[in-house]
């Protein structure tokens, strides 16, 4: 079960990634161009939650199955000389929670926005803002404190 979650985890990634950029450009391009907040922007707002909330769950599943995580928790004091399970034990849980958090936040604020400027205005800086966290917190085979591939295998 665990190696098909992280796979499933890796692939969602992905997919957070692609709709949180459509979002974002969506968002910028209506607030810069003055243009009316569509049915399909609402859409796009709307599954761009869904998947990053989807994505979420995965992870949750995986922090409570990992073997990195249930030696990071039981290990003795020295877990935080350890790099790689400190960052999947604390910054990359942490920080990708707060994303979802402020991705879920700048969406809701958006859905309940007057004008239709307002309402691209807040998912660009929400977005773009939970992007950037997620961005940091991604452990990117370039990574110095824990690097995996760009897609897992089963």
């Amino acid at each position: 079960m665990y190696p098909t979650l992280l796979t499933i985890h890796s692939v969602f990634r992905w997919l957070v990634l692609a709709a949180l950029l459509l979002s974002i450009y969506r968002a910028g391009r209506g607030y810069f161009g003055k243009i009316s907040f569509t049915n399909i922007d609402n859409k796009i707002r709307h599954w761009t939650a869904t998947v990053a909330h989807i994505q979420l769950i995965i992870g949750i599943l995986l922090y409570v199955k990992s073997p990195i995580i249930s030696y990071y928790w039981t290990s003795s004091d020295n877990s935080l000389d350890s790099v790689e399970p400190s960052f999947f034990g604390l910054y990359h849980f942490g920080f990708m929670l707060l994303s979802i958090v402020l991705l879920t936040i700048g969406s809701a604020k958006a859905k309940r926005e007057k004008s239709d400027e307002a309402k691209f205005r807040t998912m660009l800086i929400w977005f773009s803002v939970a992007l950037l966290i997620i961005f940091l917190a991604i452990p990117w085979p370039f990574s110095p404190w824990a690097n995996r591939p760009y897609i897992r295998n089963f």
